[in-house]
Formats: structure tokens, sequence, C-alpha cells
């Protein structure tokens, strides 16, 4: 799950999009993890940075793709934090390499 093109805020449009999920997906996940909270523009839009991405990717790895309930990831979330992470940066790094492989494979 990659965000397109870096920039400083992602609107939740794109969020979701990147993420192959509904926009309602993301602001029920608001409510349920007390850290995932963007910043608000002043008409109430909601505007991701780069930090509440990573949050987000987080608990999307939690919940989509190793298969933990909402509450399964909150436990997680608060007991392995510092190990949570180094996994998923692991997982990403992998997932890079192996599409400049891909890449690299597709050019033979």
């Amino acid at each position: 799950m990659e965000v397109p093109n870096p920039k400083r805020y992602y609107s939740i449009g794109e969020l979701a999009k990147a993420f192959g999920v509904n926009p309602s997906k993301i602001r029920f996940w608001e409510k349920e993890f007390d850290f995932l909270s963007p910043s608000k523009s002043l008409s109430g839009t909601r505007r991701y940075s780069q930090k509440d991405v990573e949050k987000f990717r987080l608990v999307y790895h939690l919940v989509e793709q190793e298969g933990y309930t909402l509450e399964g990831a909150k436990k997680k979330l608060k007991n392995e934090p510092k190990e949570l992470l180094s996994t998923l940066e692991i997982i990403q790094r992998l997932q890079a390499i192996k599409a400049e492989l891909q890449a690299i494979k597709d050019e033979l």
C-alpha cells in the first residue's frame, strides 16, 4: 500500500484509495483507535500527514492483513508497539525489493 505522490497532507479519499478501503472504515477506525486523529481544516476536512498515514498503515496491517479483531489489534499495539513497527518496516522494505526485482524481471 503506497500513497501516491508524496506530499504534506492527503485527503480521506486519497487514503482510502491507496489502501483499498471505504472512507467510512477510516472514520470508524479513528473512533476506535485514539492515536488515529488527523488534523482538520477550518471547514472540517480531514488532512492526513505522512505520520497519520503510517499510523493508519499499522492498524491496516493488523486488522486487514493479519486478521486481528479491533480489540486484538488494540492489545497488540499496547503490548508490543516497537516490535510491531519494526516488523512492519521490514515487511515494507521486502515488498519494495520484490517490486524492484519484478520490474527487473519484466525488463528481461
